[in-house]
C-alpha cells in the first residue's frame, strides 16, 4: 500500500483496509466490543475521579482491566476478520503481553489524569492511554504469525501513533472538562475513535506478500481457538464491569435516598422534620385540587415539657417526645402528617377534614392522646397542650404565613388556659403586630429613659404611719402615653426582656432609696424568669454594694408561679438572698393552688393577701373567710401579713378588727413619682413622717 502526498490518498488507503481488507462479520463484532468497551471505560473514569483514598485505587484497577481488556479485544476480533490470504496464528507470549500492556499502562494514563483537577495531567494522561493502545497494538502485532512476509510503512505507523495520542487526550478532555451534558458520551466516543484509529491506520501500514515456504510455531494458537476465546473473555469482562457500574450506581442511588431521608425526617422521633413538612405541605397546596379542598394545619407544643426535663433530665424528656410521636403517628389516616419542627413544638397536617367541627375533632383527638400519662422508669409523667388551627386556601398562600398563623392561634388557646383549641382569626394578626411593635418600641424606649419609678406607700393598720413603699415601674410612651404594666410586663416576659428590665429597677430603686433620710424599706418585684437566674443572689449583693443600701431595707417580692416550676432550685436561691439580709415576701398570696404547702417550704418574711380577695372582702362571706384564715395561718407562723388593694374605710376596718398589720392601696395614696413624696422621704429634720389617710375617697384615687 503506497503513500501518496497527497491527504486524500492515504485516507482512501485506510478507508479501503477497512472496506477490503477486513471481513465485515469481524469488522462489526469487534465495533461493538470498542463502543461498548469505550463507553463503559470512560464512564468509570468518571467514577474514579469522584473518589478518594483506597476507593479511587479499586475503581482504577477496575477500569484498567475493563478499558485494557477493551482495547486488547477489539484489536484482535479485528484480526480474526484481516484477510491476509495465507495461514495465520498468534504466538502465545507476545499475545498476551500485549494485553498486560493495554491494562497497566492505559491504568497509568487514567491514573495521571484522576489525580488533577484542572491541569495538563489531564490531557497528558489520555495521551499516555493513546500510547497503550498503540503498544498493545505494535506488540500484539508482533505475535502475528502468517505464511507471508510483512513490510511495514513508517509513515502510516507515525500517523496511528499520533492519532492514537490525541485522540486519547481528548478521550480524557471531554469527561474531566465537560461543557454540556453529553460531554460524557463524548469521552467514550473519543477513546473508540483513538482505537479504531490506531487499528486501522496501523494495519494499512503493513502489506503482507504470502511466503508459503515459510515455517509457523509449533506453539502458534489457531484463529478459530483465539476468536472463541477473545469472544468469551471480552464479554465476561464487559459484563462484570457493567454490572459493577449499576450497581454502583444504584448504591449512590440507595445513599442519596437514605440521605435525603434521614435529613427529612427528626433522629429522635422519625417524624418528619420542618424540612419535610414544608416540602409536604407545598406538595398539598399545588396539587390542582388544593383550591377547592380545604387542607387543616395544627400548631402545638407540650406544656411543662421543660419542667421534666429540668427535674427527671433530658433522657425523660426524650422518651416523652418518642411516646407522643408514636401515639400521634398510630392515630394519623392516610394523607394526614405530623412534623417534629423544633423542641417541643409539632405541626399536623390533615387534607381530609371539610368541616371546621371535624377540625376541632381533629384537634382533641391530638389532645386526648397527648394527656394520657407515660410511664417511665417507674414515674408517671404528664404532659398538655393547647392548639392553633389555620387553614389553606382560606388562610395564607405561604406556608410560612401560615405556620406563623396557626402559632397565633396555638399563643391565644394556652392564654385561656391548657388544653384548649384556637382557630385563626385575622383579628388576632392586628393584636400580634401590635404586640411585636410594642416589644421593639419597650427596647427603643428603655434606652430613651422612658422608664420610671413609682412608689406606692405600705401603711401601719393601725396607726396609718408610713413603713414603705412598693416599688413599680411605669412607662410614658411618646405617642402611646402612659402604657399600662398589664400590656408591657407579659410581653417582657415572653421576649426574656424582663431580666434586663427587673435588673435595671431593682438598681435604680436601691440607688434612691439610700439617699432617703427617712430609713424606709423598700419592695421591689421579681420575675419568675429572674428567680430562675441563678445569677440573682450575686447581682443582688452587687446591687447592695454599689448603692451602699442596708440588705435589711430590700424586700423582694416573689409570686408562687415563679417558685412552682422548680421548688427546690427557688428555694436554694431564695436561701442565698436571706444570708445576704434582704427580706423576702410572697406576692399574691392566695392565687395559688398549693399556698399552704409553699408555707411550710419556704421562709416568706412576710405574706401579701391578693386584692382581688380584699376589694370583695366587705360583702362576699368567701372572700372575708379566705382572708380571715390567712390572717390566723400567718399568726401561727409568725409571718407579717400586708393586704393589697385596700381603697375604702370598710376595707381598713375590716383588716383593722382580723389584726393585720399592714396595708397598701388607693385609701393611703396611689403611686406616685418619687419627686411628690418627698415629705415622706426626706422629711424636715424637726418633723415627724406622717402618714394619715387621704380625706378623698379611694374611688377619686382610683380614677384619678
Amino acid at each position: 500500500m503506497a503513500v501518496n502526498s497527497n491527504w486524500f490518498l492515504p485516507m482512501l488507503a485506510v478507508l479501503t483496509c477497512i472496506a477490503v481488507d477486513h471481513d465485515p462479520v469481524s469488522l462489526i463484532a469487534a465495533v461493538l466490543i470498542c463502543v461498548l468497551g469505550s463507553l463503559l471505560t470512560m464512564r468509570l473514569f468518571s467514577r474514579v475521579r469522584s473518589t478518594r483514598g483506597p476507593v479511587r485505587a479499586s475503581w482504577i484497577a477496575l477500569t484498567s482491566i475493563i478499558g485494557g481488556s477493551s482495547i486488547w479485544t477489539t484489536h484482535f476480533v479485528a484480526m480474526m476478520g484481516y484477510e491476509a490470504d495465507a495461514l495465520a496464528g498468534y504466538e502465545p507470549t507476545a499475545t498476551l503481553l500485549s494485553l498486560m500492556l493495554a491494562i497497566v499502562i492505559t491504568g497509568m494514563g487514567l491514573f495521571i489524569a484522576a489525580v488533577t483537577t484542572r491541569s495538563f495531567l489531564i490531557e497528558a494522561g489520555g495521551a499516555l492511554v493513546g500510547a497503550g493502545i498503540a503498544s498493545m497494538h505494535y506488540v500484539g502485532m508482533s505475535g502475528y504469525q502468517v505464511q507471508a512476509d510483512l513490510h511495514w510503512n513508517m509513515n502510516y505507523v507515525w500517523a496511528s501513533l499520533v492519532a492514537a495520542g490525541l485522540f486519547g487526550a481528548l478521550a480524557t478532555n471531554r469527561v474531566a472538562r465537560p461543557v454540556t451534558q453529553f460531554c460524557r458520551y463524548g469521552g467514550g466516543a473519543a477513546l473508540v475513535l483513538a482505537i479504531a484509529s490506531t487499528h486501522f491506520i496501523g494495519m494499512t501500514a503493513l502489506t503482507v506478500e504470502p511466503n508459503f515456504g515459510a515455517s509457523l510455531p509449533v506453539n502458534m494458537l489457531p484463529e478459530n481457538v483465539m476468536t472463541v476465546v477473545l469472544i468469551f473473555v471480552t464479554l465476561l469482562i464487559l459484563v462484570i464491569g457493567a454490572m459493577t457500574y449499576v450497581i454502583d450506581r444504584q448504591s449512590n442511588r440507595s445513599a442519596v435516598e437514605r440521605y435525603r431521608q434521614l435529613s427529612l425526617h427528626d433522629a429522635l422521633t422519625g417524624l418528619p422534620n420542618r424540612m419535610a413538612f414544608m416540602e409536604r405541605l407545598g406538595h398539598l397546596m399545588d396539587r390542582p385540587a388544593a383550591r377547592n379542598d380545604r387542607i387543616y394545619i395544627f400548631s402545638f407544643d407540650l406544656d411543662r415539657f421543660k419542667e421534666i426535663n429540668d427535674v427527671h433530665g433530658h433522657a425523660a424528656g426524650d422518651h416523652v417526645l418518642r411516646v407522643v410521636a408514636e401515639r400521634m403517628s398510630e392515630s394519623l389516616k392516610p394523607g394526614e402528617f405530623v412534623a417534629r419542627i423544633g423542641g417541643d413544638e409539632f405541626i399536623a397536617v390533615s387534607p381530609r377534614l371539610f368541616t371546621a367541627g371535624a377540625a376541632e375533632a381533629f384537634a382533641r383527638g391530638i389532645i386526648s392522646e397527648l394527656v394520657s400519662p407515660i410511664q417511665w422508669k417507674g414515674l408517671t409523667l404528664s404532659v398538655g397542650t393547647s392548639i392553633g388551627i389555620t387553614t389553606f386556601p382560606d388562610g395564607a398562600d405561604d406556608i410560612d404565613d401560615l405556620m406563623a398563623q396557626a402559632d397565633i392561634a396555638m399563643y391565644r388557646a394556652k392564654s385561656a388556659g391548657s388544653n384548649n383549641v384556637c382557630f385563626y382569626d385575622k383579628s388576632m394578626d392586628q393584636a400580634a403586630r401590635e404586640r411585636s411593635a410594642l416589644a421593639m418600641d419597650m427596647r427603643a424606649g428603655f434606652l430613651r429613659n422612658e422608664f420610671q419609678l413609682y412608689f406606692q406607700k405600705q401603711n401601719d393598720t393601725q396607726t396609718g404611719e408610713v413603713v414603705g413603699f412598693e416599688v413599680l415601674l411605669r412607662w410614658s410612651h411618646p405617642t402611646r402615653g402612659m402604657v399600662p404594666p398589664s400590656e408591657f410586663i407579659p410581653i417582657a416576659e415572653r421576649t426574656g426582656f424582663i431580666g434586663e428590665l427587673g435588673d435595671w429597677v431593682l438598681r435604680q430603686a436601691c440607688l434612691e432609696a439610700v439617699q432617703w433620710r427617712n430609713p424606709l424599706k423598700i419592695a421591689v418585684n421579681v420575675a419568675p424568669k429572674q428567680l430562675a437566674n441563678s445569677a440573682l443572689p450575686e447581682r443582688v449583693r452587687e446591687i447592695l454594694d454599689e448603692s451602699g443600701l442596708d440588705p435589711a431595707r430590700l424586700e423582694l417580692e416573689i409570686t408562687e408561679s415563679g417558685i412552682i416550676d422548680d421548688q427546690q432550685h427557688a428555694l436554694h436561691i431564695i436561701r442565698q438572698l436571706k444570708a445576704i439580709g434582704v427580706n423576702i415576701a410572697m406576692d399574691d398570696y392566695g392565687t395559688g393552688y398549693s399556698s399552704l404547702s409553699t408555707l411550710q417550704l419556704f421562709p416568706f418574711d412576710k405574706i401579701k393577701i391578693d386584692r382581688g380577695f380584699i376589694d370583695s372582702v366587705v360583702e362576699n362571706r368567701q372572700s372575708a373567710a379566705i382572708v380571715r384564715s390567712t390572717l390566723i395561718l400567718a399568726q401561727s407562723l409568725d409571718i407579717p401579713v400586708l393586704a393589697e388593694g385596700v381603697e375604702n374605710a370598710e376595707h381598713l376596718r375590716f383588716l383593722q378588727q382580723e389584726g393585720c398589720q399592714q396595708v397598701q392601696g388607693f385609701l393611703y395614696g396611689k403611686p406616685q413619682p418619687l419627686s411628690e413624696l418627698q415629705d415622706i422621704v426626706n422629711p424636715a429634720l424637726s418633723s415627724v413622717p406622717s402618714g394619715e389617710p387621704l380625706k378623698s375617697g379611694g374611688a377619686a384615687d382610683m380614677a384619678a
